[in-house]
C-alpha cells in the first residue's frame, strides 16, 4: 500500500521495478510512471489511485481493504468486503453498484437508535440503518439488510454510511437531537442526488415530507430519478439562495437542514427559515470551514457562524464536529424564534 516496501536503488524512473531497481518509488508503491504490480499512485492490480483489476471500480481507493479506508474495505461498508464498490473490479462483480442484500435472516439483530426513525444493526461492525420505505430497490448502490420478523414478515433495512452523509455523520458524532422523525416535514437545501435524502425519507415515513432542493441539473436528474419511487420526497430543482421562486410548492415545515456549501450559508438557511419554517421550528446546518474561510481556523470559522445564525433570530442549541468522518466541518443544531420563557 503506498510508500511500504521500497527498492534497492535509487531515482524517480517508472519502469518494472521502480527504475534500475530504484529505491522508494518502484513496484511495490509510490508516484511510479510505468504502473507495476502493487499499487500506489500508479496504475497497479491491487489498489492504489489508478485502476487495477482487485479494487473498487477497478483499483480506486479500496484493493482488498489496503487503501484509504474506503467503504469497500474489509468490514467496511462496501460490498462483500472486497474492496470499493464493486467487488472484484468490476461495478457488476460481486454485489456491483447495486448495493444487494446483506444476509440477514434471524441471525441478524437490528436495535432501534435513539433517535426516531434511525436503527443500528448489530454485527461484525454496528451500521447505522433506515427502514427501506421501497424494499428491493436501494439508490445509490447502498447495503441492504433484510431482517426476519413474526409471522414470517421481513423488513428491509439500508445501511447509512456516516462517510457518505452529514447528517449520519452527525449522529455517529453524538449530536443530542436531529429535530426530525416519523411525520416531520422537512425542508433539505442542497439535496445533491439524493444519497442523504433517502434516508430522511425513510426515517420522516409516509406521513412527512422532504422537500429536497438542489441547483444542479446533473444532480437534480438523479434526484428526480429516486422521487419517482419515493412519493414523500418532492424534488426542487432551483437556488436556495431565491427561496421565493418555490413558494407554490413548498408548505410549512418543521425543521430545515441544509448542507450547501457556500459561503454565505448561513444567509441562505434564514432566508429559507423567514419564508418557510414554522416558528419554534428547528434548523439543522453543516458547516464546512473551508468553503466560508480557508484562510481562518475552523473553530473560529464555526463561531462566526453560529453568530450569523443569532442575528437571524435562530438559536443555537447544539454543535458537533464531524471527525473523523469530515475534516474541518461541523453540525450546528439551532431553535427559529424561540417561544418566549414564562
Amino acid at each position: 500500500m503506498g510508500f511500504d516496501r521500497p527498492a534497492r536503488g535509487g531515482g524517480f524512473r517508472g519502469g518494472d521495478r521502480g527504475g534500475s531497481r530504484g529505491r522508494g518509488f518502484g513496484d511495490r508503491g509510490g508516484f511510479k510512471a510505468g504502473g507495476g504490480d502493487r499499487g500506489g499512485f500508479g496504475g497497479g492490480d491491487r489498489g492504489g489511485f489508478r485502476g487495477g483489476d482487485r479494487g473498487g471500480r477497478g483499483g480506486g481507493f479500496g484493493g482488498r481493504g489496503r487503501g484509504f479506508g474506503s467503504p469497500g474495505g474489509r468490514g467496511g461498508f462496501g460490498d462483500r468486503g472486497r474492496g470499493g464498490r464493486g467487488g472484484r473490479g468490476a461495478p457488476r462483480g460481486r454485489g456491483g453498484r447495486g448495493g444487494g442484500g446483506m444476509r440477514g435472516g434471524k441471525t441478524v439483530v437490528v436495535e432501534p437508535h435513539r433517535h426516531p426513525g434511525i436503527f443500528v444493526s448489530r454485527g461484525k461492525e454496528d451500521a447505522l440503518c433506515t427502514i427501506n420505505s421501497t424494499p428491493g430497490d436501494s439508490v445509490y448502490g447502498e447495503k441492504r439488510i433484510s431482517v426476519d420478523g413474526e409471522n414470517g414478515a421481513k423488513t428491509e433495512y439500508r445501511i447509512w454510511n456516516p462517510f457518505r452523509s452529514k447528517l449520519a455523520a452527525a449522529v455517529m458524532a453524538g449530536i443530542e437531537n436531529i429535530w426530525l422523525g416519523p411525520g416531520s416535514k422537512v425542508l433539505y437545501l442542497g439535496a445533491a442526488s439524493g444519497t442523504t435524502v433517502s434516508h430522511v425519507s425513510d426515517v420522516v415515513g409516509k406521513e412527512g415530507l422532504v422537500y429536497a432542493v438542489e441547483f444542479s441539473h446533473r444532480s437534480g436528474r438523479d434526484l428526480i430519478n429516486a422521487a419517482k419511487k419515493r412519493t414523500n420526497i418532492v424534488p426542487i430543482i432551483e437556488d436556495a439562495r431565491h427561496p421565493q421562486k418555490y413558494r407554490m410548492i413548498v408548505d410549512m415545515v418543521d425543521v430545515i437542514f441544509a448542507d450547501v456549501a457556500q459561503p454565505d450559508q448561513a444567509r441562505i438557511v434564514a432566508l429559507n427559515a423567514h419564508h418557510y419554517l414554522k416558528n419554534g421550528g428547528h434548523v439543522v446546518i453543516s458547516i464546512k470551514a473551508n468553503c466560508i474561510d480557508s484562510t481562518a481556523q475552523p473553530e473560529a470559522v464555526f463561531a462566526e457562524e453560529v453568530k450569523k445564525l443569532q442575528s437571524e433570530k435562530i438559536k443555537p442549541l447544539e454543535q458537533v464536529t464531524l471527525e473523523p468522518y469530515e475534516r474541518d466541518h461541523a453540525v450546528v443544531a439551532g431553535q427559529y424564534r424561540p417561544p418566549a420563557k414564562k
